[in-house]
């Protein structure tokens, strides 16, 4: 028998907050334990929370990047259940009334076709506390960190859309793109601003029925969470061939294994509105101020960089799948680089340097102002290529200007006719196998013969002018010096 996966998806977003959900606590987890905290986020007896304005600013306009629409009335409930990283027996979420419905967004699958993937609805919660496990001795302890307890976060449910583990991964993708974009969070899986659990299940290929579902909670990949889904898939089709039931209940996902692991049976706590927190209700006027603070989105950016940078699709989506990539781009482009120079040295040079120093682009020495500055150097013809390169990597070293790294480096490129035509016919001269390949037709020996006049000049030299000096000397077999 044939099998189709069933697969919706459950997003919890951390919002990049200064302070927590309900009170004024720093919202930075990864303080020393137990720094940031109070009596409203240690659930002490009586402590009242109050919602944060930036919380609800931010959940909003995550909502709106993704399609959502904005629900005049939303409340907060208490999620009762007990667990030891929630000692106040209940977490604040919105169980009844979420902040937004609907949206959702477009992907290609396995067959480049497009689907919408449906999110059925977005609602804030708090996070709850941090488990630290350790061995003391021979005896296992746990002990608790207060400071992410109370953190704001935003779960995103998704209709049961999804048919593949290569959806589910594309729409994560361009979800990361639309939240970073909306200024909302960084959705960092590996810093656990992003988490997914997975919910599959299967059936017959061409039914319609919703059978029982297996949850696979906390994956902190998108990786993970494709691979997570390709083995539950298969290791619901293998119990159900072989006369087995699907039993409701929650796995984890061992990336060293490659398998799901049964955790616990699958629980739900009742959810009753919480009497303190009151009723949220937003106004259209106050919904449409948040519809305007959304900046230009991927979709439109890549659609105008098409437009009115003549860049192809492919460029325009690769340079827009990044807010501070398009912007670093765009600012490029501003301060006097030619585009498609500026389009390859940003993605061939600059990223792959702030890659390998494990930084970011938003936050590095090389700003645009100063990218363009050597750029434009290159551009003017003051140095070449290779230079160019080598003057990169000392700007994240320094903040001295590009144009005193060249002076002071003895980078400045040799442009004067007379000292390359010296040097070229000292080439041809040294050279002269290569010159009779040249002539026969062999045109590699045209690019030794270059390198060995780069070799010369210390690579100061003009490549362009070299090619061109060369060509006319070992076409016309004269010497160039004398010409």
């Amino acid at each position: 028998m044939e099998f189709e996966a069933v697969i919706g998806l459950e997003i919890h977003v951390e919002l990049n907050c200064a302070t927590k959900m309900f009170c004024d606590c720093p919202n930075r987890p990864g303080d020393e334990p137990n720094v940031n905290t109070c009596p409203t986020c240690l659930w002490f007896p009586g402590a009242v929370p109050r919602l944060s304005s930036e919380a609800l600013e931010k959940a909003s306009l995550l909502c709106l990047a993704l399609g959502g629409e904005l629900q005049s009335r939303s409340a907060f409930d208490q999620k009762v259940y007990y667990y030891p990283d929630l000692p106040k027996g209940y977490q604040l979420s919105q169980a009844h009334l979420p902040l937004s419905r609907g949206g959702g967004i477009e992907v290609r699958d396995e067959k480049e076709r497009i689907r919408k993937l449906r999110i059925h609805h977005i609602h804030m919660e708090e996070d709850v506390a941090k488990l630290v496990h350790e061995m003391e001795g021979r005896t296992p302890i746990s002990l608790v960190d207060f400071n992410r307890a109370g953190a704001p976060l935003v779960e995103i449910v998704t209709e049961p859309d999804f048919r593949s583990p290569h959806e589910a991964m594309e729409f994560l993708k361009a979800l990361r793109v639309q939240v970073r974009y909306a200024g909302a969070s960084e959705c960092s899986m590996e810093n656990g601003t992003m988490r997914v659990d997975a919910n599959i299940s299967i059936r017959p290929a061409g039914t319609t029925a919703m059978n029982t579902k297996v949850e696979v909670k906390n994956m902190n990949s998108i990786r993970h969470v494709g691979d997570a889904i390709a083995y539950e898939i298969a290791r619901q089709s293998a119990s159900v061939q072989a006369g087995e039931d699907v039993v409701l209940h929650t796995r984890l996902w061992d990336p060293d294994r490659k398998v799901t692991l049964p955790m616990r049976a699958k629980f739900e706590g009742p959810c009753i509105p919480d009497p303190v927190v009151p009723l949220i209700e937003l106004s259209e006027e106050w919904i449409e101020e948040m519809r305007a603070r959304l900046p230009e989105m991927p979709a439109a950016r890549a659609s105008r960089f098409v437009e009115q940078y003549g860049l192809s699709g492919d460029e325009a989506a690769y340079l827009s799948s990044d807010p501070d990539l398009a912007g670093f781009f765009e600012a490029l482009i501003g301060h006097g680089v030619a585009v498609r120079s500026g389009m390859h040295w940003l993605t061939t040079q600059l990223l792959p340097a702030v890659r390998d120093r494990q930084l970011e682009l938003s936050n590095c020495r090389v700003t645009p102002e100063r990218f363009a500055a050597l750029l434009r150097m290159l551009e003017k013809e003051e140095i070449n290529a290779n230079a160019a390169r080598e003057v990169l990597l000392q700007l994240f070293d320094g903040d001295a200007p590009p144009e005193e790294i060249v002076a002071s480096r003895g980078f400045r490129q040799i442009s004067d006719p007379t000292a390359l035509a010296s040097m070229v016919d000292k080439v041809i001269e040294d050279n002269p196998s290569a010159v009779a390949d040249y002539r026969r037709g062999e045109s590699k020996a045209l690019g030794f013969l270059i390198g060995r006049v780069m070799q010369s000049s210390g690579g100061k030299a003009n490549p362009k002018m070299i090619r061109g000096l060369l060509v006319k000397n070992l076409e016309s077999g004269s010497r160039t010096a004398g010409a």
